[in-house]
């Protein structure tokens, strides 16, 4: 990019901040229509600055900035609506996405859909005690949306429909492959992957097959990267299970480690 760009009061969403030079913060962001990008907030670290309580992930945002090359300056940030706030786990899921978008989303690649599907998924997080569910949802919309979504509806090698009482290997270049086995790190059964297609993550079980699946495919459309905020909620949640005593009720089991520890 050769020209300088003004963009006035742009619905954005805040994913990333770290410090820059003396007093300013390079921020990753997502708008709706103009993508991923980085800005400069010059001075928000400041004492007298008025961003300091404005720039703040999960916060919907009006942002204005000229962009020069591939970097651009932050000229102006309001808030777009009423606070959102995120509290434990949902915290923690909503720095997960964020994390997604960061690894998945190209700088300057307009995708609307996939800000719409954001902006609901942290709508939902800051009025759920229940973020896994939503979680899923996102991972499968998102996938949709960049071309990788997975098929659950045949069987990829003969084009039958999936059969709840036959095991399926899911392969992430191909789709649901049936096999003679019920067992396998991407084994499922036809009723988990028709309960995931229909998002009954109300399901247990659903839930449980869905994370298995969802993590395995997005390490894979990710070259194998590790997510750290994953990293850390499946930590944190471990470290629950250790000190929880089993007179607990559940045994100290979360709705996360339900479906993460398969």
């Amino acid at each position: 990019m050769s020209s300088e760009r003004r963009v006035q009061q742009q619905p954005a969403f805040l994913l990333h901040y770290r410090p820059f030079r003396d007093s300013s913060l390079l921020l990753d962001v997502v708008s709706r229509d103009y993508g991923r990008l980085t800005l400069v907030a010059r001075g928000a670290r400041s004492a007298k600055s008025r961003l300091r309580g404005v720039l703040r992930p999960f916060m919907p945002l009006q942002l204005s900035w000229f962009l020069r090359a591939d970097l651009g300056t932050l000229t102006g940030a309001e808030l777009a609506g009423q606070p959102l706030t995120l509290l434990g786990d949902s915290l923690l899921s909503g720095y997960y996405i964020n994390e997604l978008l960061l690894h998945f989303l190209h700088r300057h690649d307009p995708q609307p859909e996939v800000f719409a599907v954001y902006e609901q998924t942290v709508a939902t997080l800051a009025s759920t005690e229940r973020p896994a569910p939503v979680l899923r949802y996102f991972e499968i919309e998102l996938l949709k949306l960049l071309g990788y979504g997975p098929v659950f509806e045949h069987d990829a090698n003969d084009n039958s429909e999936i059969q709840p009482e036959y095991f399926y290997e899911y392969r992430p270049e191909q789709g649901a492959v049936r096999v003679q086995r019920d067992s396998g790190p991407m084994v499922f059964s036809g009723s988990s992957l028709i309960g995931i297609r229909e998002n009954r993550f109300a399901d247990a079980a659903v839930l449980k097959a869905a994370s298995r699946l969802l993590r395995n495919l997005v390490s894979f459309h990710l070259g194998g990267r590790e997510l750290k905020s994953r990293k850390v909620l499946l930590d944190l949640h471990r470290g629950r299970d250790r000190m929880a005593s089993p007179a607990a009720g559940n045994g100290g089991n979360t709705d996360w480690q339900a479906q993460d520890n398969d």
